[in-house]
């Protein structure tokens, strides 16, 4: 197994935040617009650098959407910023009709995502948005698991063309790819090496993941832990291929089962290589207020839910 160490947990909002600045540097056609939550994006270091390239739209976050698509059709290349909350629920329609259906090159940096918003409650904590924007066409999706990876992302997002949606959160969490790594969309990373059960995870879970392998190997099962950090478009090769060796699957997400990674690659498996799947995921309910560390167990997003999943689908293989 490979050993990835954790260097000290660092939040994924300050990646983008490092990797917005990177990107600016890299080409000055890149602008950052953020509805009145600079500080809380990490936004401050490139509007400080670039101030003539930063844009306050304030909580007007639908208008927000619609300038960046404008300066998106002038050449530029928008990073959006706000809470995943509103990022993706509170302007669907303009995301829908001004960024995806006309395709313009705006990228959705959606930060405070999932259940580990924490004491902000239920009202913040969207646990729908990978749904939400997996089904728009033309949008490509990318849930980054430690800070490295999401400075890498951000760097990524910046330099292809066509709608992204980024999302991050606000804890602290494990930092544990490497800082030098290259982000390749739509390309998914094998962690471990494993024979008996594939376990696909995204964000925040992929450390679980890790963890989880590692209880399972002092039971004898080897595990293949698989970062699905984009979405959407979905590795399909990565996902059969892994199956297909080990007989049976787990997805772990901070997320709905609706909508989420787990029915992607549930379809995926339907559809070309059936196999028992399990999920670890949040079960159609919103979230509560409570720390970071008590909701993920709440909602079993933790790694001795994994160890449990991967043995109740290793159980049903035939």
């Amino acid at each position: 197994m490979i050993d990835f160490t954790n260097t000290g947990n660092k939040d994924t909002r300050s990646g983008f935040g490092a990797g917005l600045l990177a990107a600016g540097k890299e080409n000055c056609n890149v602008v950052a617009l953020c509805a009145d939550l600079t500080g809380s994006l990490k936004m401050d270091a490139f509007a400080k650098e670039f101030p003539e390239r930063f844009f306050q739209a304030g909580i007007a976050e639908a208008n927000m959407v619609g300038v960046g698509a404008g300066l998106a059709l002038t050449g530029k290349v928008p990073f959006i910023g706000t809470f995943a909350a509103f990022a993706t629920g509170r302007v669907y329609d303009q995301i829908r009709q001004s960024v995806c259906y006309s395709n313009t090159n705006v990228k959705i940096a959606a930060s405070h995502a999932g259940i580990t918003l924490g004491e902000d409650g239920a009202t913040h904590q969207i646990v729908e948005d990978l749904g939400l924007m997996r089904m728009l066409p033309n949008m490509t999706v990318i849930n980054p698991c430690d800070y490295n990876q999401t400075v890498a992302a951000t760097i990524a997002a910046a330099r292809m063309n066509g709608p992204v949606y980024l999302r991050f959160g606000r804890p602290g969490v494990p930092n544990f790819t490497p800082a030098d790594q290259t982000f390749e969309i739509g390309k998914a990373l094998k962690m471990t090496e494993g024979e008996d059960i594939s376990i696909f995870a995204t964000g925040h879970l992929v450390w679980e993941a890790l963890e989880a392998a590692k209880a399972l190997a002092e039971k004898g099962i080897k595990a293949e832990v698989i970062d699905i950090h984009t979405i959407k478009p979905l590795d399909k090769k990565a996902v059969i291929e892994s199956v297909a060796k080990t007989g049976a699957a787990v997805c772990a997400e901070e997320h709905l089962i609706a909508g989420g990674l787990g029915e992607a690659i549930a379809g995926l498996l339907a559809a070309e290589h059936p196999a028992p799947l399990e999920y670890v995921a949040i079960n159609d309910c919103f979230g509560q207020s409570g720390t970071p560390k008590e909701l993920m167990k709440a909602y079993g997003l933790d790694a001795a839910h994994i160890v449990i999943a991967a043995e109740k689908a290793m159980a049903r293989k035939r």
